[in-house]
C-alpha cells in the first residue's frame, strides 16, 4: 500500500480540511500527499519525517509504519534498528566497518 493510499484510509470519512487542521498542515498539501504527487510539478511527493510525525500524532497511528510507507525505513536516522553497532567502542566499530573490505582468508580467520 502506498503512503497516499494509507493516508486516505486513515482519514476515512473525515474531511480534508478537518484532518489537515489537526495535523497543522494545509488541506491542499494533505490532498497532494494522498495523491502522491505535487499537482504543480507532477513529481512524486515525499513528506519530511517531521510531517509524518505530525500525521502519526493526528491519526494516533504508528509513526514507524508511516516512515516505512514513505520509504524512509532504510535510513538509520529514522529507523533505530539500523543504528551503527558498537558505538560505545570506536575500535570495534572501525573493525566492523572494514569487514566488507576483508578478503576470504581474513574472514576464515574470524571463523576460527
Amino acid at each position: 500500500m502506498s503512503l497516499g493510499e494509507l493516508l486516505k484510509e486513515l482519514r476515512g470519512d473525515e474531511g480534508l480540511r478537518d484532518a489537515a487542521k489537526r495535523m497543522e498542515i494545509t488541506y491542499s498539501y494533505l490532498s497532494m500527499l494522498e495523491k502522491g504527487t505535487d499537482w504543480r510539478t507532477g513529481k512524486p511527493l515525499k513528506p519530511t519525517p517531521e510531517t509524518l510525525h505530525q500525521i502519526a500524532n493526528a491519526y494516533k497511528y504508528d509513526y514507524m509504519k508511516l516512515i516505512e510507507a514513505a520509504g524512509y525505513l532504510h535510513i538509520s536516522a529514522y529507523n533505530p534498528a539500523l543504528k551503527e553497532p558498537f558505538t560505545h567502542n570506536p575500535s570495534l566499530q572501525q573493525w566492523y566497518k572494514s569487514l566488507p573490505l576483508c578478503n576470504k582468508k581474513d574472514v576464515e580467520k574470524l571463523n576460527w
